[in-house]
């Protein structure tokens, strides 16, 4: 065992005591505001512990497809997917459950959005992570990430300036595919798409033969607390959380709404007008800028995020990752995460709003999304290269 790793253990004790109090503090005030806050961000916590242990990813996820044929990564995603399609399946068909109106993430689809999901994905590649990817690292502490996520919601703050504009582009509107056809024949087509995906990929796994099966050595009540975890446990982890944030909040599991109201408060503080943007002037948008953040639910849960990767690193004894002072990745997190922002806010979400809970909800715009951010994601991998991200 390395001193390293002597160190990590001596001081864990305290600093999982400095982090559990701030994260029981913080549950016990946002109990004081009422509603399912305090619910909801403690649920965000297993989030953060769920994406920190399984290292639940999709940018590196899909650089490892392209480049080595590994499909490790994307089988996490359709098990996710997979298993969200089925949880929220009867909750959505029923309209409600226990009480609680609920409503699935059904979006438009037009060129707009079609390009947003594009930019996403090479901002994915540049930034090194996708939504749900920057909150859990820069959570863990990699400060290359807080720099990625600071300007994920500048992006995000600059795409809702100009959301009017893109909304005008030629596009469908907002399609329910269960709404056209019925839930008895989407649901099971849905989930035949998946079966043959994933057979496709167990094909590929076959003829690269590039899959690398994790081992695991720890015993199971061990390795459940400090991790590290099997993808497909991050995956029905992760379903089953975003199906109670279905039943809690109403709407399923959204991340980028945070960041972009994250950034209009900030713009706020150095003079910015909302009443000059129609996307701010009114609405739901204006009342949440109204609004203290402890407020909105979407940025209660990203907090949750935030502290929950940070309580599992500490859990695990890992030390956060080192500053690379290098210009170029710099540049890098600074374009990614700019891209990653704008093109989230015009394609009406990101890896988990508009593709995972949006094609669980069986929108159109869900499945569209990952087809126009794949293209994006393999030009996003090519552009690494002259940034050192290699």
């Amino acid at each position: 065992m390395s001193s390293d790793t002597l160190v990590i253990n001596k001081n864990r004790p305290f600093a999982l005591s400095l982090v559990g109090g701030l994260i029981i503090l913080t549950t016990i005030l946002l109990s004081t505001t009422g509603g399912n806050s305090a619910w909801l961000f403690v649920v965000a916590l297993l989030m953060g512990v769920s994406l920190y242990h399984a290292s639940f990813g999709f940018s590196a996820a899909y650089r490892k497809l392209f480049k080595e044929g590994d499909t490790t990564g994307v089988d996490g995603q359709i098990i996710l997917l997979a298993v969200t399609m089925i949880l929220f399946a009867p909750v959505l068909m029923k309209g409600e459950m226990f009480g609680q109106a609920v409503g699935g993430a059904i979006a438009p689809v037009g060129l707009g959005m079609a390009f947003g999901a594009f930019l996403f994905g090479i901002g994915m590649q540049l930034g090194g992570a996708c939504a749900s990817g920057t909150l859990y690292t820069a959570g863990s502490g990699n400060p290359r990430m807080v720099l990625v996520l600071i300007f994920f919601c500048v992006g995000a703050f600059w795409g809702s300036l100009d959301f009017g504009w893109w909304q005008e582009l030629p596009g469908l509107g907002a399609i329910s595919l269960a709404d056209r056809w019925g839930w008895d024949v989407v649901f099971p087509g849905q989930l035949a798409t998946l079966v043959v995906l994933y057979a496709g990929m167990h094909f590929l796994r076959k003829k690269t033969k590039k899959r690398q099966v994790a081992k695991y050595h720890q015993p199971l009540l061990r390795r459940l607390v400090q991790g590290p975890w099997p993808l497909v446990w991050g995956g029905v982890s992760l379903g089953f959380l975003n199906l109670v944030t279905l039943v809690s909040a109403g709407h399923p599991w959204s991340i980028t709404w945070g960041f972009t109201l994250w950034g209009a408060k900030i713009a706020t503080l150095i003079g910015w007008d909302s009443a000059s943007s129609n996307f701010w002037a009114s609405g739901f948008q204006q009342q949440a800028l109204q609004q203290y953040l402890w407020q909105d639910i979407t940025s209660v849960m990203n907090f949750g995020i935030l502290c929950g990767a940070a309580f599992a690193m500490i859990l695990a004894g890992r030390k956060a990752a080192s500053f690379n002072k290098n210009w170029r990745p710099i540049v890098a997190a600074i374009m990614g995460g700019l891209m990653l922002g704008y093109g989230a806010r015009i394609a009406y979400g990101c890896n988990i709003g508009a593709f995972i809970s949006g094609a669980a909800s069986t929108s159109l715009h869900g499945w569209v999304w990952i087809l126009c951010a794949l293209p994006g994601n393999w030009i996003g991998m090519h552009l690494r290269r002259p940034f050192h991200l290699e």
